[in-house]
């Protein structure tokens, strides 16, 4: 699946336009890694803990947005974005979403 946060692929032309897809992933923070944070907050540095965590979600909503469009016959998705929110205190949405196209080669 051709991806971009562009309006169209290099030297493809959009044949069709099949519409919004998108891929969420919910994602709780973990006790024992909040000690690693509050260390590293003292310490200073990268919370790998956390870089993982977030690494693991985006992936996660980028496979769930990908099987919604094959799911709609797409050839791309266009317009590709992340969005993140606060579900309640410790635990984060990851969404990922775009428009679903069928391509032509140029």
């Amino acid at each position: 699946m051709l991806m971009t946060t562009q309006d169209e692929l290099a030297n493809y032309e959009i044949t069709e336009t099949l519409g919004l897809v998108k891929g969420n992933a919910v994602r709780a923070r973990h006790v024992g890694k909040d000690i690693m944070a509050s260390f590293r907050q003292i310490v200073g540095g990268e919370v790998h803990e956390y870089t993982k965590m977030m690494a693991e979600s985006r992936e996660q909503a980028l496979d769930r947005m990908t099987a919604e469009a094959q799911a709609q016959g797409a050839d791309g998705i266009v317009c590709m974005r992340f969005m993140t929110a606060s579900v309640m205190q410790g635990v984060a949405e990851l969404l990922a979403y775009g428009t679903a196209v069928k391509l032509r080669k140029k």
